[in-house]
């Protein structure tokens, strides 16, 4: 080959690729509001900033830049932005950016949820995946699942003979919570299940929505370093103590288990917590990630006790209170499952596969009252281009979930609870909530998808089924299910910003609650 050929051919190659960088260099960043001098943006967002970053998108578009202190933050406000990140720029954004909450209570990033994408996440996630959240898993599991839902009926029962109207959240709460430990621990949590007076399920609620509430507030020291030390919210301080209640907790739990272990051995022992144990006495538990440090396992127990029952519980208690305020679809899942169960026996997982219309009102709460509505944050591990925008490297991406799937582009009224949507030959038919129709992704999508998908949609379908089914609900002091207060209250997860109290009155047989005449 000549030399001035190879010279030539060299050039050119060295200018297209000083054009790329330039060209990529020039593009402009993404439409948004304009910033405040050192904040940024942070002004904007308000109290609710999933309401507050929506409407500021209605402005500027559903690909936004904010300014948040010194940090870059991408918001994606529509299904096909949030594909383009979620999905085709998936293994650019499959990483947290940092943050106060993973490094004061989630053991500084020693969990499954904060964990930088690499070999120890990648071996946290197959644990969970094989170990607690495969079909099989879930399957083998099915009974603890339906006997939690059992004793929570026979608890709703007892309560709907007393004059006071019952909390749900709390008693939902309970549930979540007994029905994931008996399966992680071997035992329930709280006592007998009932949730009646029981100081420590109290306790242990409020300490799982006080990091709901604290991992969703906006804390400026991440987003301006140099302010970090000083904690002017005192946000790093309450995380700290909270920290130290649950370690306390937690620890107190893995001790308890060794030693039963230790007097019982490992072959009687087939809950998760044993298994996970055994990888930390295993020094090949996983070629790739390495051994299962104890940190490690208190991590994936704080991730599954709080993102596995606070979601869950959450959920619920909005299906059921859409549904009071709607009556005739209440009377409609109420015909259907009377029709597929009948009144002599409680709801079981194998029933939900044939009750369509049920389906169709669940997969409407998940979209009106997604339990996550600002996805949790990713960051960018290089530069991309995303509609003809620069995305830079170290941005921190949000996919607002909770705007996409009200967006009007998207969804025929999208503010008004209408399941109708979802039945066969409705518009949205087709549309799942598995991470693959973006504009309803209440569990996220790609990579980092909630690890429990599956686990959450059996425990919100089977519990919302069992409340609808065996009972009929009264609201307190003649107030009409159209005055229901259904404001949120922000969080990590969405919460209610008031809970749901209400009269049980049971409705079928007392055979079927487990309960003599």
């Amino acid at each position: 080959m000549p030399p001035l050929f190879v010279y030539a051919a060299v050039f050119v190659f060295f200018i297209y690729c000083l054009r790329s960088i330039f060209n990529r260099r020039s593009l402009p960043l993404p439409p948004g509001p304009k910033p405040w001098p050192l904040i940024g943006n942070l002004p904007h967002l308000g109290s609710k900033p999933h309401q507050s970053i929506a409407a500021l998108a209605r402005t500027h578009g559903p690909l936004m830049h904010l300014r948040m202190g010194f940090v870059d933050v991408i918001v994606a406000a529509s299904a096909s932005v949030a594909s383009q990140f979620l999905k085709v720029h998936d293994a650019n954004f499959s990483s947290r950016p940092p943050n106060s909450g993973a490094k004061y209570i989630a053991y500084n990033y020693q969990d499954l949820v904060f964990r930088p994408y690499g070999p120890k996440w990648r071996m946290l996630r197959k644990i969970s995946s094989v170990h607690l959240f495969s079909g099989k898993a879930l399957d083998d599991y099915r009974h603890v699942r339906q006997g939690e839902v059992a004793v929570l009926a026979r608890a709703l029962v007892s309560a709907g003979t007393q004059s006071e109207p019952v909390n749900l959240a709390q008693l939902l709460n309970v549930c979540t919570v007994n029905a994931l430990s008996r399966v992680m621990l071997g035992r329930r949590v709280f006592g007998d299940g009932s949730g009646g007076c029981d100081a420590k399920a109290d306790e242990f609620k409020s300490m799982v929505v006080e990091v709901m509430v604290l991992a969703g507030v906006l804390n400026l020291g991440d987003f301006i370093p140099s302010l970090e030390w000083l904690d002017l919210q005192g946000v790093a301080a309450k995380m700290k103590k909270l920290h130290q209640r649950f370690d306390t907790f937690l620890t107190g739990i893995l001790e308890e288990h060794k030693m039963k272990k230790g007097q019982d051995g490992s072959e009687n022992q087939k809950d998760m917590l044993s298994l996970l144990i055994s990888l930390m006495d295993n020094n090949t538990a996983d070629e790739e990630g390495g051994k299962l440090t104890e940190t490690e396992v208190k991590a994936l127990l704080l991730n599954m006790f709080t993102a596995g029952t606070d979601t869950s519980s959450s959920t619920v208690e909005w299906a059921i209170a859409e549904l009071i305020r709607h009556p005739q679809m209440l009377a409609q899942v109420k015909h259907e499952l009377d029709s597929v169960v009948g009144r002599d026996r409680l709801v079981t997982e194998l029933d939900l596969p044939r009750l369509t219309y049920f389906q169709a009102v669940i997969k409407e709460t998940f979209r009106l009252h997604p339990s996550t509505p600002l996805s949790l944050p990713r960051i960018a591990a290089k530069d991309c281009e995303i509609n003809g925008y620069r995305i830079p490297k170290g941005s921190t991406l949000l996919v607002n979930v909770w705007a996409i799937a009200r967006d009007p582009n998207e969804w025929t009224e999208p503010l008004v609870f209408l399941p109708e949507r979802f039945l066969p030959g409705g518009e949205e038919s087709n549309v799942d909530v598995k991470g693959s129709d973006y504009e309803l992704i209440p569990f996220g999508a790609g990579r980092r998808i909630c690890a429990g998908m599956s686990l959450g949609l059996r425990m919100v379908q089977l519990l919302t089924a069992t409340l609808v089914h065996a009972f009929d609900w009264e609201l307190p002091r003649g107030l009409m299910p159209e005055k229901l207060n259904m404001e949120e209250a922000y969080g990590l997860t969405l919460q209610r910003a008031a809970p749901l109290v209400v009269h049980p009155r049971p409705r079928l047989s007392p055979n079927a609650y487990g309960v003599s005449n």
